[in-house]
């Protein structure tokens, strides 16, 4: 019989350090190759990461204030991240929101467990609470839409979504209602 490891479960805020790029970055490739894999060609997605991927300009973005980065640890390894932006709005959104976009939302699939996710989803909850609602743009196929749907998140529109202008719907949540 084997016996169930029990998970140190963490989510906090990064600053932009090299460490906490570096510990981003990790993450975010593996990301990228796993989720992307079956339906862009290899070389496609190592020219978007050597491209996109700038350590100088990520610590830049991660110390302006309207950016916010949150990893999930798994026993003190980077597994996942969230990366939103305040005072951020999609086209056609109403203009007397105050809105936060969460940018993005990854767990490595290997650890793409419940208590991981709530961990991740609660630390933004408790850093996005001055906002009236939140939004994000989220691939058709993603296994988190599920997810968000259940913490009340509704359809607004479809769209495409980065890094490779693929299909994905806008979903918002009303923070005022919840």
């Amino acid at each position: 019989m084997k016996k169930k490891l029990r998970m140190e479960i963490v989510s906090k805020f990064v600053v932009g350090s090299d460490q906490g790029v570096d510990e981003f970055f990790d993450v975010k490739k593996a990301f990228i190759k796993s989720s992307y894999k079956e339906i862009v060609a290899p070389e496609i997605i190592e020219n978007y990461i050597k491209e996109h991927f700038d350590h100088r300009k990520m610590i830049n973005v991660l110390n302006d204030f309207s950016n916010q980065l949150i990893m999930v640890f798994a026993n003190q390894q980077p597994v996942g991240y969230c990366f939103f932006q305040t005072g951020f709005s999609y086209p056609e959104a109403s203009e007397n929101q105050k809105m936060t976009a969460i940018k993005e939302f990854s767990i490595l699939q290997e650890y793409d467990l419940p208590e991981v996710r709530l961990s991740l989803w609660n630390k933004v909850k408790s850093a996005i609470q001055f906002a009236d609602s939140i939004w994000i743009n989220i691939r058709e196929n993603n296994s988190e839409i599920q997810f968000f749907k259940d913490q009340k998140f509704v359809f607004v529109k479809d769209t495409v979504s980065e890094p490779f202008n693929l299909p994905s719907s806008i979903y918002e949540l009303d923070l005022k209602k919840s």
